[in-house]
Formats: C-alpha cells, sequence, structure tokens
C-alpha cells in the first residue's frame, strides 16, 4: 500500500488532532494496518486549500459539514475521496469507525477512477 495522505479538517483543527490520535491509535494496535502506511494532519478548514494538493483522503468534522459546497471545488477536480464524521461518531472520538468509513470512501473512490466513472 502507498502511503496514504489524510487529512482531517475542522473549524479549529483543535477536536480533530484528538480524533487523529484516536485514528493512529487503531491503525497501530491493528493486525492488518501498518502505521508507515499512513501520514495525518489536522488542520482549520480556513487552511484546505493550502493541503489539497497533498492529500489522498480528507476527513471533516461535523462541525463544518455546512461548508461542504464550498470545499467541493477544492476536492473533487483532485478526485479526493472525502467522509464527514457524523456528530455522535464524532462525539465519542471512535477513530476506528472514522478509519474504516475512511478505508470504504477511498476503495469506492479507486474503484469508481480505475473504472472511468465518477465516484459518489
Amino acid at each position: 500500500m502507498a502511503k496514504m495522505n489524510v487529512v482531517l479538517c475542522c473549524a479549529g483543527g483543535f477536536s480533530t488532532t484528538m480524533l487523529m490520535d484516536r485514528i493512529k491509535q487503531t491503525i497501530h494496535e491493528s493486525q492488518k494496518l501498518n502505521d508507515d502506511d499512513f501520514e495525518f494532519k489536522a488542520i482549520a478548514a480556513d487552511l484546505l486549500d493550502q493541503e489539497v494538493d497533498h492529500m489522498d483522503a480528507l476527513i471533516m468534522g461535523p462541525q463544518i459539514a455546512h461548508k461542504l459546497e464550498s470545499i467541493k471545488p477544492l476536492i473533487e477536480p483532485r478526485h479526493i475521496p472525502y467522509i464527514i464524521v457524523d456528530q455522535e461518531t464524532y462525539g465519542k472520538m471512535d477513530g476506528a469507525t472514522v478509519l474504516k468509513q475512511l478505508l470504504i470512501a477511498k476503495a469506492k473512490a479507486n474503484r469508481a477512477r480505475a473504472a472511468g466513472t465518477p465516484e459518489k
């Protein structure tokens, strides 16, 4: 697996840092995943345009879900898969669930790209 560069994005970058640590812990404790296959960065939504060319996937906190329409023009031309973490999962800081959702979104995007169809 090539290294996946994942950006976590929220209003200020602080709460996503906690979620990022939970995701890293999940990967570290996994028997199937390798720490070296992932690179994570937590940022504020306002900095997304500076990171978009260096990311393979995007995790959005629920507090910026309303910004999706302004974020899509940045990520869609680059075919960057994304997930929006729901409020309950975010509140629990459930890194395992977020990682699973992210890996599913990435796999779907890869399949769509291979088939030459837009991802959904």
